[in-house]
């Protein structure tokens, strides 16, 4: 009996794996995610607009998700990673539930493992072009951190991600206070997506806000905000610039 090995193409330079995909390019994406610590657990916004390019394409997409009992996860970038990413926090917390021993993953343990899985993705030139905010309650300690698509991370009292980080970390550094109430953080909140919804073309005016505390987690539903577009800066945006069209 004789054995023969199977022939590569005559066109494959880098063997078995040079046909594999990568995401080069994000398609669907998402704008900026706002989050806050306030007096009793961790606030979160985002709008539901879905870019498909420079173009609105989708109007209805909720980009914040509950992961297990304790943590909340809001995603700007390209939805369809994200909905990956959702995928391996499913088995993630499938896996803890089937031990069965009391416990459960807090926010510090799944943010921990997002870094992992972000700066993984990374050193394989294939990232899951997402910056994620991991927010929740667990014992009573609130948590708030942030992960880039390529493995960046830190906490704070105050994360966004997006324009967020140039347009509403700005005001959350002025206004934000430990001792923050419910109705104060959400008007915090209103006040950054308003800003966003001027400045940042991928924003719309329709958001959601979640809240989630030691008895548990809420999304708001889809509202609007109140606007104003009469502002002379609005009126004439190059007023005065030298070289604009």
């Amino acid at each position: 009996m004789q054995f023969t090995a199977s022939k590569q193409p005559e066109n494959c330079l880098l063997g078995p794996e040079s046909d594999s995909q990568r995401t080069l390019y994000p398609y669907v994406t998402g704008t900026s995610v706002v989050a806050l610590k306030y007096k009793d657990g961790v606030l979160m916004a985002a709008d539901m607009g879905g870019s498909y390019g420079s173009t609105l394409r989708y109007k209805s997409v909720e980009r914040m998700k509950p992961i297990g009992k304790h943590s909340l996860l809001g995603a700007s970038g390209e939805i369809s990673d994200f909905q990956e990413i959702l995928k391996y926090l499913d088995e993630l917390i499938l896996y803890d539930n089937m031990w069965d021993d009391g416990n459960s993953l807090g926010p510090k343990e799944v943010h921990n493992y997002l870094t992992r899985v972000m700066y993984n993705r990374r050193n394989k030139f294939n990232p899951l072009w997402n910056s994620l905010v991991l927010g929740g309650v667990k014992k009573g300690e609130k948590y708030l951190g942030t992960v880039s698509m390529i493995g960046v991370n830190f906490e704070d009292n105050h994360v966004a991600t997006g324009f967020g980080n140039h347009l509403a970390r700005p005001i959350l550094r002025q206004e934000w206070h430990e001792n923050l109430s419910f109705e104060d953080g959400v008007k915090l909140l209103e006040k950054c997506m308003r800003v966003l919804l001027y400045r940042d073309r991928s924003a719309i005016n329709k958001l959601q806000i979640a809240k989630i505390t030691e008895e548990g987690m809420t999304i708001s539903q889809p509202y609007s905000l109140k606007t104003y577009w009469e502002f002379s800066a609005f009126e004439n945006p190059t007023q005065g610039a030298v070289g604009s069209w």
